[in-house]
């Protein structure tokens, strides 16, 4: 610690009444100060603060409250749209609106449903700030728990800066062994050379996704739920199949994408740029299930007594590109990249599956290095935004290719029409090809005998806020690969001989009267082919009719009103704990119960207050709400939180 003082002593004749020493003896070279030496700082305006993708798009920082803000506000932060929520935060999502836009050509991840949470590459952002940034967010969870996401930036050079945060949540839950806890912890920077030559982006990021599984209920506790006794309100006393598991995602990511300009723009004479560029990432990941006891619901088991299935998957990217820019022809995009994947297990297993005497041998690993090449293409031509990519796997055990091209064109303003095709084949996801569990139904191994899963999607897209948003798409889907309840009702992977056909279409409105204010979006869908292979809601709705206003002297902005969400019954799909998957089941229809949702926003400043009331209908429209089979929705409960912005 170091103290210095400095005396200021009053004089005569001084306009202010201060006079500092100055004497050239003295270090700080004082002088008389006056109030016109004093400069107000005024912090610089919000537009400044950008948000940098790994995309390279650009955005600011938006400290403004709108419905969109309430959208946002849960355990994802973001618009949860199509997804239906278990009852305790921390837990998965059903989903309820499919898109078929993945543009992988290598097999998907594993515990799918572990992986809303998961926070991929493209949702961690870099920053470019004039002073530090931070931001808090706060909400309360069910029971015994909190959750908090804490950030903070700062440009420590006008070429480099660096973040931290960390995603932190802990929630008890309604239900007996239901316990999340999980964080998210990320640490990114960016810099750039003097005479932007050279140009990095990285980050770390650690994550642990810890969930508890009881099963959901039993059949007499759904009996005692649906029911709606007074009783039974204490959702704890509602018996549960199991209360004695759990299961974890565990991850950890190193991402670099750096490149250098190696011909650079610096005036109207160079109408073009050239550099190339490097792509690293390395991610570990692993799921553990873990139970006291084998539970019969999941078949026969090779250990009754505590047991640990673990899973693990690491993969190794490795890009080389090439970015050529002219004013003419555009930006064109050559790239090589290489995927190195080890999936699997510590150990062989020989079983007799069929008690034929027959040995069946279920590897422990998949293991190797996919090679793929591609390029990609962007432009402005006559006023239409042209894009496309494509990539073609070239060398290793998985087939695959993608080919994505898209149009647009800017019809005035704030309307925009663009179409989009998309032609995709990848295997199944690794857990299709090869899984292992201490359940004997839960081992397999479909690697020499799963086709590749080819999608073809066809869409459109209107944006004019003024009129309506649209969007559009028809899919088509070969040799679907999806888990599946078998005829001893077991559940296990499977994969579709008929090619099955989505179609769905999503309408947005917002209308204004006045204060008040109407926010509406609809999405219908379709699916044809292969029966009990994908089941989605005919239709889904959310609608918020709310009130905005300035108060007490245009302090404070209050935004107020209610969210209805809505989706027609149908075959929803169940929830298995042992993969962390959905399985398709068409025994049991759920839906066609409102979601009613009484909220209370508020801004001063830069702070946004956040109380609602959840699914305050639960009490008086039936009893009958569930995110899967076995699972119920949230009941009535009042939850407050807060998003809070520094700028230093």
């Amino acid at each position: 610690m170091l103290f210095a003082q400095i005396s200021r002593i009053p004089t005569k004749g001084s306009s202010t009444g201060i006079i500092q020493q100055n004497d050239n003896n003295d270090p700080l070279n004082a002088r008389e100060v006056s109030s016109t030496n004093i400069k107000k700082f005024e912090r610089p305006p919000v537009e400044d603060y950008k948000i940098i993708s790994i995309a390279r798009d650009t955005t600011h920082v938006d400290t403004t409250l709108n419905i969109k803000k309430d959208y946002k506000f849960n355990y994802l932060r973001k618009d949860r749209y199509g997804l239906l929520p278990f009852a305790n935060t921390g837990q998965t999502n059903n989903t309820l609106i499919y898109n078929f836009n993945n543009r992988r050509t290598t097999p998907g991840y594993i515990a799918q449903a572990r992986h809303f949470a998961y926070m991929e590459v493209e949702d961690i952002n870099y920053y470019h700030l004039p002073t530090p940034l931070t931001e808090l967010f706060y909400r309360s969870a069910f029971e015994q728990g909190q959750q908090l996401d804490a950030f903070f930036t700062l440009n420590i050079h006008p070429r480099l800066n660096m973040s931290i945060a960390y995603k932190g949540v802990r929630s008890l839950g309604k239900y007996q062994n239901a316990l999340t806890s999980s964080g998210n912890f990320r640490f990114a920077g960016s810099y750039r050379t003097k005479n932007d030559r050279y140009h990095i982006k990285a980050h770390w990021v650690a994550q642990d996704l810890l969930n508890q599984e009881n099963g959901g209920l039993t059949e007499q506790g759904i009996e005692q739920f649906n029911s709606g006794e007074g009783d039974f309100s204490d959702r704890s006393r509602l018996p549960v199949n199991f209360e004695d598991a759990e299961n974890i995602l565990d991850g950890t990511r190193i991402y670099v994408n750096h490149h250098y300009n190696l011909v650079q723009k610096k005036d109207s004479l160079k109408d073009y740029s050239l550099r190339v560029g490097h792509i690293f990432n390395s991610e570990n990941k692993f799921y553990t299930y873990r139970q006291d006891a084998a539970n019969a619901i999941f078949g026969d088991a090779f250990s009754q007594t505590s047991f640990s299935d673990r899973t693990d998957h690491e993969e190794t990217y490795n890009e080389i590109n090439a970015v050529y820019e002219d004013k003419k022809l555009g930006q064109l995009k050559f790239q090589a990249n290489a995927l190195y994947y080890d999936y699997g297990y510590n150990a062989v297993l020989i079983q007799d599956a069929d008690g034929d005497g027959v040995s069946e041998r279920v590897p422990n690993r998949l293991q190797g290095t996919n090679i793929a090449v591609g390029g990609a293409y962007k432009n402005r031509i006559g006023g239409f935004d042209i894009e496309g990519e494509a990539q073609v796997n070239v060398v290793g055990d998985f087939d695959g290719y993608n080919i994505y091209g898209e149009a647009g064109y800017s019809i005035a303003d704030d309307k925009r029409f663009s179409v989009s095709i998309l032609s995709n084949a990848r295997q199944a996801s690794f857990n299709h090809l090869l899984f292992q569990s201490n359940y004997l139904n839960y081992n397999w191994s479909n690697q020499d005998n799963y086709a590749t899963v080819k999608t073809n999607t066809l869409a459109a897209q209107l944006d004019a806020k003024s009129l309506v948003n649209l969007e559009a798409s028809a899919s088509t889907i070969k040799d679907y690969a999806y888990f599946g309840l078998g005829e001893d009702g077991l559940v296990a992977s499977r994969q579709s001989g008929e090619a099955v056909n989505h179609l769905k279409i999503s309408a947005n409105r917002d209308i204004k009267f006045g204060k008040f204010n109407l926010d509406l979006t609809a999405t219908y869908q379709n699916v044809t082919g292969a029966e009990g292979v994908l089941n989605v809601p005919d239709v889904v709705g959310r609608g918020s009719f709310y009130f905005t206003d300035r108060l007490f002297k245009k302090a404070l902005f209050l935004q107020t009103g209610i969210t209805a969400n809505y989706f027609t019954k149908y075959n929803l799909n169940g929830y298995d704990p042992t993969l962390a998957e959905f399985y398709v089941q068409s025994t049991e229809e759920l839906g066609n119960f409102p979601l009613l949702d009484f909220f209370i926003n508020m801004k001063v400043r830069q702070t946004r207050i956040f109380i609602k009331a959840e699914h305050f209908n639960s009490s008086f429209t039936g009893s009958d709400f569930y995110s899967a089979p076995g699972y119920p929705y949230r009941d009535f409960n009042i939850r407050f939180g807060i998003v809070w912005n520094f700028f230093l």
